[in-house]
């Protein structure tokens, strides 16, 4: 068959003007709903978001609720948010209407009571302390409850758990000076030291986020630091990262005891992966160090690590035992609860817009396994192994509920 060439312009007219374009659709973002309540546990003086990190938010195209008077303890006062764009609740009935709750703490019976159902929250877990009801009570609402402190960054660290260890790291040291001074009855010792006088001594127990940044306020004041933990590798990475060559030791304890009788503070910076926090310092090694020395027991919120610790307050941060000043409050961050609060307030915010841009929990969870491996509840069922143990609660994998939802 022969086409005509009139028939085969007829055919192709057209062909060569200009097309629509086929653009790829893009994933639809979701507008989030955040409560912000106010944290009613004991000294907690942090707030999860700051109004900076609100104004971004809502200039995002979230909406954000927050309870009056919950950024007080940190130097925020309600007219910096209402600024930013956030909405002033005034019960927490209230914030607890929104989607998602971000807080610092774990939430109370009480709270949790006020939460709604399949609602997100966000908070630390602190599971040693939660009674059974607690985890009940949340996967009964079918919760998704993600546990900040155990969310990842890209090289596999705990970001919330970090900044906070380098808070208190730091923070420890000032304490210390502080408490060197007779303004707090102490020696009358400078942490430190001038020209002419031999240097304070201090011991770090721990070689941890903790360590390396008390470690790194102790040298800038000018003291002789001395670092003991069981893990070489730990003090051969903090000489790496101090860029000096300090004392470093294993922890043995006749060599620990010697070295405590000359020292003018001693930082307790041990954590244990699971449970309480080892004994190291024994009452007979207290009892031969200085009077008027100074402890700081930052692993007291894991039990402690010198035997004559008790837990304190910041009301009464200290008590004396064998004439040693011991300082013991499980809290220390929320000492500096402004800087505090601008590190939590950095990694929620991030976690926040990403979770926007991929139209909720479920496409965050599914794209971004280091938020993925905070979760330990659900849509109602819990995902953390160790929690299931503990509690005696049946759990599934939460890569493998990823793939049924």
């Amino acid at each position: 068959m022969v086409i005509s060439k009139e028939a085969l312009l007829s055919l192709t007219k057209g062909v060569y003007l200009p097309q629509e374009e086929m653009l790829e659709v893009g994933r639809k973002k979701g507008k989030l709903y955040i409560g912000i309540p106010k944290e009613i546990s004991y000294q907690e003086n942090r707030v999860p978001l700051v109004p900076d990190a609100v104004a971004l938010l809502v200039n995002c195209g979230h909406r954000v609720v927050i309870e009056t008077n919950a950024g007080q303890a940190a130097n925020f006062q309600d007219n910096d948010y209402s600024e930013a764009g956030a909405e002033i609740a005034y019960t927490a009935e209230e914030v607890y209407k929104a989607d998602m709750i971000v807080k610092i703490a774990p939430p109370t019976i009480h709270e949790v009571e006020m939460m709604q159902q399949k609602q997100t929250l966000f908070s630390a877990l602190q599971f040693s302390t939660q009674p059974d009801e607690f985890i009940r009570r949340l996967t009964a609402k079918k919760i998704n409850a993600i546990a900040v402190d155990w969310i990842t960054d890209e090289q596999g660290i705990f970001p919330a758990v970090r900044a906070m260890g380098e808070i208190a790291g730091g923070t420890s040291i000032l304490i210390a000076a502080e408490y060197l001074s007779n303004t707090n009855n102490g020696m009358g010792a400078l942490l430190g030291g001038v020209a002419g006088i031999s240097p304070s001594e201090v011991i770090i127990i721990g070689a941890g986020t903790v360590g390396e940044f008390a470690a790194r306020a102790a040298i800038g004041l000018g003291a002789h630091v001395k670092v003991f933990d069981n893990s070489t590798s730990r003090l051969r990475r903090l000489q790496n990262s101090l860029g000096a060559r300090i004392f470093t030791s294993v922890i043995q304890p006749k060599v620990l005891a010697k070295h405590l009788k000359s020292a003018d503070v001693v930082i307790g910076a041990l954590r244990s992966q699971k449970g309480r926090s080892p004994v190291i310092v024994s009452e007979d090694m207290v009892s031969d160090m200085k009077v008027g020395a100074v402890i700081v027991d930052v692993s007291i919120d894991q039990g402690g690590i010198f035997e004559t610790s008790e837990v304190t307050n910041h009301s009464k941060p200290v008590f004396r035992k064998h004439g040693v000043i011991h300082y013991c409050v499980p809290n220390i961050p929320s000492r500096v609860s402004r800087t505090a609060s601008y590190a939590f307030s950095n990694m929620f915010s991030q976690i926040l817009i990403n979770m926007g841009d991929e139209g909720g929990i479920e496409g965050l969870l599914r794209k971004d396994s280091g938020v993925r491996n905070g979760v330990y509840i659900y849509n109602g069922v819990l995902t953390n192994e160790f929690l299931a143990e503990t509690f005696g609660l049946p759990y599934k994998d939460i890569n493998l509920l990823m793939a049924m939802f």
